[in-house]
C-alpha cells in the first residue's frame, strides 16, 4: 500500500480546492497522512532557526523533531497539494512548508559537482488548485515542479485545475463536476 501525504494549504471552511483534492485522494490507493498546514504553526527559517538547523545536520542529527515534515515528504509515495490559485501563486503557508522540507541530506543533496539529487522516495506529485477567475499563469505548481523533479527526484508531476469560479454567470457546480471528471479519467482503476 503506499503511502500517500496529502499537503492541505486550504483555509476555507467549503474550499473548492479542498473539495477537488479529496477527489484526488478518493482515486489513489494506500495510508493518507494529512498535514493540514494552518494547524500546523509553521514559522519562517529565521537566523536562529538556521542556526539549529546547520548545527543539527553537522551533527547528523536527523531525527530531531525539527526535521519531521522533511521526513515525512522523503518517505511519502505519493504526495497531494491542494493549495487555492492565490495572485498567480498559492497561499504563504506552503511557501513555509516548502521551507521546511528542503533539507540537504533529506530530501536532496548535492553532487560533487554541486547539481541536487533528490532523495525522496515518491514516484509522483499531485498537485490541486481552483481559482475564482483563469488561471493565466500558475508560478505556484511550476514553482513546486521545479522544486519536485530538479531536488527531489520526483518526475510525474500531475496538476489538476477548476478555474473560472467567481464569474458572474457560470455554474460553479458544472465546473467543480467537470474537473473531477478529469481527476477519475486519469485515475479509472481504483
Amino acid at each position: 500500500m503506499d503511502q500517500i501525504l496529502f499537503i492541505n494549504a486550504c483555509v476555507r471552511r467549503q474550499s473548492r480546492t479542498e473539495r477537488l483534492a479529496r477527489c484526488v485522494l478518493e482515486q489513489l490507493d494506500g495510508d493518507i497522512l494529512e498535514r493540514k498546514l494552518e494547524r500546523e504553526h509553521l514559522q519562517p527559517l529565521d537566523g536562529s532557526l538556521l542556526e539549529k538547523r546547520d548545527r543539527l545536520l553537522s551533527e547528523g542529527t536527523i531525527s530531531d523533531e525539527m526535521f519531521r515534515y522533511a521526513r515525512e515528504f522523503a518517505g511519502a509515495d505519493i504526495i497531494v497539494i491542494g493549495a487555492p490559485y492565490w495572485d498567480m501563486n498559492f497561499p504563504a503557508l506552503l511557501k513555509l512548508y516548502l521551507e521546511q522540507i528542503m533539507v540537504c541530506g533529506i530530501t536532496f543533496q548535492y553532487s560533487d559537482e554541486g547539481i541536487p539529487k533528490g532523495l525522496c522516495h515518491a514516484k509522483k506529485l499531485i498537485y490541486v488548485t481552483t481559482a475564482g477567475g483563469p488561471v493565466y499563469f500558475n508560478f505556484g505548481f511550476e514553482y513546486v515542479k521545479t522544486l519536485a523533479e530538479q531536488f527531489f527526484g520526483i518526475r510525474e508531476n500531475l496538476f489538476f485545475k477548476a478555474e473560472n469560479l467567481d464569474i458572474a454567470g457560470n455554474d460553479v457546480k458544472q465546473i467543480m463536476a467537470e474537473a473531477e471528471v478529469a481527476v477519475r479519467g486519469l485515475f479509472p482503476l481504483k
